[in-house]
């Protein structure tokens, strides 16, 4: 049974491109927040809605009864949760921590430990569906942890997702995210390369997209990100940089488990050249730059009904 109070003292640590808006709709539910981030003016926002600012994860977690972190990378992570002043330092007994961080599925389990170890609870609750997810409150939420801790806090996923399924125990959810970012990869290769065939055989790529977007070929990175690469747009609804973090997590598993994963590893190289291109801090779909460039062409292209749109970057 779910016996939380229905209004939580909550801490939010970690306020980007998802974060601020995650954490904005537990405030908007009328939950008492409490915000920390490393650049204090992304918080800022969250500060004017009604939330309190501190400095330190230590504090952040004080006195409440939940505590989200979502940061960039695993060192981050651990960092948050296990150093000198990090959320365990200070952490009420009973509290449930949740990481929404993509992070190593061995951590979550070594939190996980130091957590119990103190009388409170972690879960790993990775998410998916990047900047726009985030605001519609849509996201996916893959979850590892304990049953009870997590149907404690199922209410605060509810407010911030539509799809929460729990994986297993601590870890679990953080496998999970692996499986979704080894199908994002190899989607996003597939929607550039169709598109760059598309503009470089003549067709217009926005009419393309009205064609095979309701047909088998259709996918939520097609329809939703589609668009944004063809018109060049690569404001980052998730980095490449931490995708790249994303991948090389998945890779280490798989050297773990004796798994081959070659589509994955080459999805790999395409991104790190993708960063060596000056891409690292573009979104996702800024892949396109890179297959452009194997293949000596510019982007975005024209829209003229012209074999050659596609113009030779010389």
């Amino acid at each position: 049974m779910n016996d939380y109070p229905s209004q939580l003292k909550i801490g939010w640590i970690g306020t980007g491109v998802m974060g601020q808006s995650m954490a904005g709709h537990l405030l908007g539910a009328g939950h008492e927040l409490t915000v920390m981030n490393r650049t204090p003016a992304k918080a800022q926002k969250l500060v004017d809605e009604g939330a309190k600012r501190v400095s330190t994860p230590s504090e952040a977690a004080e006195g409440n009864d939940v505590v989200f972190t979502m940061v960039g990378y695993p060192d981050d992570v651990r960092e948050v949760y296990l150093g000198e002043d990090g959320i365990l330092s200070r952490v009420q007994p009973d509290a449930i921590m949740v990481d929404l961080t993509t992070s190593s599925p061995e951590l979550a389990a070594e939190i996980y430990s130091q957590a119990k170890a103190k009388n409170g609870s972690s879960i790993d609750a990775p998410v998916s569906g990047g900047d726009i997810g985030a605001r519609n409150a849509a996201l996916s939420i893959m979850v590892g942890g304990d049953q009870d801790a997590v149907e404690r806090v199922m209410p605060l996923f509810e407010k911030m997702g539509k799809t929460i399924v729990h994986h297993g125990p601590a870890g679990a959810g953080q496998n999970c995210k692996m499986v979704n970012q080894i199908l994002v990869a190899g989607t996003m290769v597939s929607v550039c390369e169709s598109l760059i065939f598309a503009a470089k055989s003549g067709l217009d790529p926005t009419t393309v997209l009205k064609s095979v977007g309701g047909g088998a070929a259709t996918s939520w990175t097609l329809v939703n990100l589609g668009p944004r690469i063809i018109s060049g747009d690569d404001a980052p609804g998730f980095y490449v940089e931490h995708f790249l973090k994303d991948m090389r997590i998945a890779l280490e598993q798989c050297e773990r488990m004796n798994l081959q994963l070659p589509g994955l590893e080459l999805c790999r190289e395409l991104y790190q050249r993708l960063s060596e291109l000056g891409h690292h801090r573009s979104g996702t779909q800024a892949l396109i730059h890179a297959l452009s460039s194997i293949n000596e062409l510019s982007w975005p292209p024209s829209t003229s009904n012209d074999p050659n749109n596609v113009a030779d970057a010389s």
